[in-house]
Parts: C-alpha cells; sequence; structure tokens
C-alpha cells in the first residue's frame, strides 16, 4: 500500500507544473488547451501499453466509463466554468475542497477507517491553501458570484467523487484512463468550438508549455493517481493533496514567476504537518500486516 501511495502521490508532484505551463503555454482558450493535453495525454496512455500491454481483457462496466469520462471532463468543464463566472481566489479555493472531501468520503468505502489525524491532517492542509490562494489575506464572496462558486463546488465533488468510485473499480486496469483522455479531448475541442475563440500556441516555446502539460500535469499524472487511489491509502493522498497548491508556489518561486513570503512559509509548515498527522500510523500499520 505504501508503494501504491508514493506512486499516486507523483500526481500530486506533476499538478505542481500546472501553472507553470499554463501561464507558459501563452493565451490557448481553455477548452482549446484542455483538448491539446488530452489528446498527448491519451498519447501517454497508448505509449504504456506499448510498453506494458495489459495482462488480460477484463470486461468493464458501463458505470466505469461514465465515471471515468465523467471524472476528467466534468472536473475540468465545472473549474473553467467557474473561473468564468466568479474571482479566480474564490473559485479555487473551493474547487480545492476535492482533498478534504476524498478524506471524508472515505469513510464510506468498503474497508476504509477514517481517524481523527485524517480529517485533521486535511483541514491542516486546507489551511495552508487558504494562505496560498489569498495570497495570505482575506477572502470577499459576492452573492453576485454565486454560479460561479456553486460551479466551483461542482467541480471539487466531481474530482472527489471521480477518486473515490474508481477505487470501488479497483479491478479496472489503469489502461483505461487512456480511452477516458481520449472522451475528455473530443469533449473539450467540442466544448472549444461552441464556446471559445479558436487562439493557438504562438512560437516553440507556447508549444513546448503545451507538450509538458500533455506529458505530465495532464498525461501521466492522471494514470499515477488512478494506481494510487485504487491501491494506496486513499485519506493520505488525500491529505497529501494540498502539497498542490504549495508546490505549484514553490516551483513558480523557483523560476522567478512570484515571491517568497512568510505566509508561504507558514503554508508549507501547514500542509507538511498535517499530511505527516494524516500519514500517522499508516507505516507502523504495514508493518504489523508483514509481521
Amino acid at each position: 500500500m505504501a508503494r501504491a501511495t508514493a506512486i499516486g502521490f507523483t500526481a500530486v508532484i506533476m499538478w505542481a507544473l500546472l501553472a507553470l505551463f499554463t501561464a507558459a503555454s501563452g493565451n490557448v482558450p481553455p477548452f482549446l488547451l484542455s483538448g491539446l493535453t488530452f489528446t498527448i495525454g491519451t498519447l501517454v496512455g497508448l505509449a504504456m501499453r506499448i510498453v506494458a500491454p495489459p495482462r488480460e481483457r477484463v470486461s468493464i462496466p458501463p458505470i466505469v466509463w461514465l465515471v471515468g469520462i465523467g471524472g476528467l471532463f466534468g472536473y475540468h468543464f465545472f473549474y473553467f466554468t467557474a473561473l468564468r463566472n466568479a474571482p479566480a481566489v474564490e473559485a479555487s479555493l473551493i474547487a480545492y475542497l476535492w482533498p478534504l472531501l476524498i478524506v471524508l468520503g472515505s469513510a464510506l468505502m468498503p474497508g476504509e477507517r477514517l481517524g481523527w489525524h485524517h480529517v485533521a491532517g486535511a483541514l491542516m492542509g486546507l489551511a495552508g491553501t487558504f494562505l496560498i490562494v489569498t495570497n495570505g489575506g482575506n477572502l470577499a464572496f459576492d452573492a453576485t458570484y454565486a454560479f460561479g462558486y456553486a460551479m466551483a463546488a461542482i467541480c471539487a465533488v466531481f474530482w472527489a467523487g471521480y477518486s473515490l468510485l474508481s477505487r470501488r473499480f479497483a479491478a479496472v486496469p489503469t489502461s483505461m484512463v487512456t480511452w477516458f483522455c481520449l472522451a475528455t479531448a473530443l469533449l473539450s475541442f467540442a466544448c472549444h468550438v461552441a464556446l471559445e475563440e479558436t487562439i493557438w500556441p504562438q512560437g516553440t516555446g507556447q508549444w513546448l508549455a503545451v507538450l509538458g502539460l500533455g506529458l505530465m500535469p495532464v498525461g501521466a499524472a492522471f494514470y499515477t493517481w488512478d494506481h494510487g487511489v485504487k491501491h494506496g491509502n486513499i485519506q493520505v493522498l488525500g491529505a497529501a493533496s494540498y502539497a498542490a497548491p504549495l508546490l505549484s508556489t514553490l516551483v513558480l518561486i523557483a523560476a522567478g514567476a512570484a515571491a517568497a513570503t512568510t505566509h508561504i512559509l507558514a503554508a508549507c509548515l501547514l500542509i507538511t504537518a498535517g499530511a505527516a498527522l494524516a500519514a500517522k500510523n499508516m507505516f507502523s500499520r504495514r508493518r504489523t500486516v508483514e509481521a
């Protein structure tokens, strides 16, 4: 379980590159960018199938297709809709409720036990994310943006639901994510045609940024996350996911696109301590089982 949890956490590390690569991709509209990157993510899955072909064919229930496509496309659809209809700070923080929802929702999963340290760790992570997203300031929720806030909340529910339901279908191979990515790419292109003006990446640098997005944050990350939530400690993964906005900020600081501040340090301490608290007893329990 610890190995699968570590594999799942690599998705969080790759998601930390999302902001940097997105900023470097220029003015490509969201759904077009989603379509391009999920197309690359599909190619990642096809390459994995060539290198390590699925060992056996498994009958895939229709509900798995609904969960997979709904999770990947639904999350991005509602997230983009939220950003179009509400201030980015408030919408982003609401959307980042999904790690906490994963931790709380895990109590409903067969064979899972939710401890106080899981909840406390997730709440500490949420507090650290608050400091990062608000830049150490305050929130200013406005009823005018109620629709956007609702879209952000639905976005959080979609990703938490996708992650939790994926665990219920642990027998479904991770290679299925390939087809979820393909469907998400096609749906994203359809939304782009219907809702956006086409603006392609300009120059080699922007195309490389799109490639980087498709290979890691919108590519390999979804495959490792799938493996982690199916076979790892989902409570620890949920709480540790709050490291994504922190690591993203640290990457931007290293790239010279953001400045280090006191609230970043405080967020680092909160998120790190929260993840460590959520992981309490994980390794000792593993040793007990092995003994």
